[in-house]
C-alpha cells in the first residue's frame, strides 16, 4: 500500500491503510478489530464516509467478514471495523459470550463503542452515528446494541439471528426488554430506534434448527425461549413485526434459495446501505 502524501505528517503508516493488522481494544487487550481504511480517508478525512462495523458469527471470521465490504468501502470512503470476541473467554469451549451483551460482567456493547471511538479519533472521522451489520450471533449482537444505544446508530442490518429479543416489557432479558435497564443500567429509548433505518434478512432455506432449539437446562434456556418460531426464517418474521409493530422502520427481505450463508447476506446488506446512501433505503419483502 502506498502512503499518501500527508500520511507521515499525520503518524500513519502503510499498515495504517487498507487491509490492517488486528489492534488490541485499548480498554479490554482480550478482544480485538482488524480495519479497512481507503486511502482517501488518510488523504482527506473531512471527505470520508461513516464506520461501518461488522460483526461474525460463531465462527470468529471477522477478517473475512470485512474483506467482504471492501468494495463497498473503496465506493464510499467508509471505515470498515470488525471487531474479535474470541471463544473461550472466561470458560473453555464458551462460544457465545458477545451474543447476549453481558457475559461474566464483560459488556460487549461498550467494547464496540471503545472500538469506534477509538477509530473516530486516529483517522478524524465522524463516528456520532455509525452503521452496524451482524451475521448469525452478530446479529444477535446487533440487534440488541440496537435496544441499548439507538442514537448512535444510523443504520442497522441484522442477519439471520438465531434466538431474537423482542421488544416486550412483560418478558425478562433475554427474551424480552422488561429488566434491561436493572441489566443494563440503559433506559429504552423508542423514539430514539424511530431514527434508526432497519434491515432484517435470511435466507429462504434456512431452516437448520440444531444450534437454535433452546431445552431446559440449557445455558440460555429461559421460558419463552422458542416462542418466535422453530427456524430462523419464522423467527427474524416475529422480530419484523415485533419491530414494525412498535413504530420502527423495520425492514424484512427474505433470500431465496439461500441457507445461512454469509455471503449473500453481507451483499443484502450491502445492498440496502447503498440504497440508503442514494437516498432510498427500500428493500425487497
Amino acid at each position: 500500500m502506498t502512503l499518501p502524501v500527508n500520511g507521515a505528517e499525520r503518524g500513519f503508516t502503510p499498515y495504517d491503510i487498507g487491509r490492517t493488522p488486528a489492534t488490541a481494544c485499548r480498554i479490554d487487550q482480550r478482544f480485538s478489530y482488524c480495519l479497512y481504511v481507503p486511502a482517501r480517508v488518510v488523504e482527506n478525512p473531512a471527505a470520508a464516509g461513516r464506520i461501518l462495523a461488522v460483526v461474525h458469527g460463531t465462527d470468529r471470521g471477522n477478517q473475512a467478514l470485512r474483506d467482504l465490504f471492501v468494495p463497498y468501502a473503496e465506493a464510499t470512503d467508509s471505515i470498515i471495523l470488525a471487531p474479535l470476541f474470541p471463544c473461550g473467554i472466561g470458560e473453555p469451549q464458551e462460544r457465545d459470550n458477545y451474543k447476549y451483551i453481558d457475559y461474566q460482567g464483560i459488556r460487549f456493547d461498550l467494547l464496540l463503542l471503545d472500538m469506534v471511538d477509538e477509530v473516530s479519533a486516529r483517522y478524524g472521522v465522524d463516528a456520532g452515528r455509525f452503521d452496524l451489520f451482524g451475521f448469525s450471533g452478530g446479529a444477535h449482537f446487533a440487534h440488541r446494541f440496537l435496544y441499548l444505544h439507538p442514537s448512535r446508530l444510523r443504520a442497522l442490518s441484522v442477519g439471520a439471528p438465531g434466538s431474537p429479543t423482542l421488544l416486550d416489557s412483560t418478558r425478562p432479558w433475554w427474551v424480552g426488554v422488561a429488566d434491561l435497564e436493572q441489566k443494563f443500567a440503559v433506559r429504552l429509548n423508542p423514539d430514539a430506534m424511530k431514527d434508526v433505518r432497519i434491515h432484517l434478512v435470511v435466507g429462504s432455506d434456512d431452516t437448520d434448527t440444531w444450534e437454535i432449539t433452546h431445552s431446559p437446562g440449557s445455558r440460555h434456556w429461559m421460558e419463552g425461549a422458542n416462542d418466535t418460531g422453530v427456524t430462523r426464517v419464522e423467527r427474524l418474521r416475529s422480530l419484523a413485526a415485533n419491530l414494525q409493530a412498535n413504530g420502527l422502520d423495520a425492514r424484512l427481505e427474505l433470500l431465496p434459495g439461500v441457507r445461512h450463508a454469509r455471503d449473500a447476506l453481507s451483499a443484502a446488506a450491502i445492498r440496502f446501505l447503498e440504497a440508503l446512501d442514494e437516498g432510498g433505503g427500500d428493500v425487497p419483502t
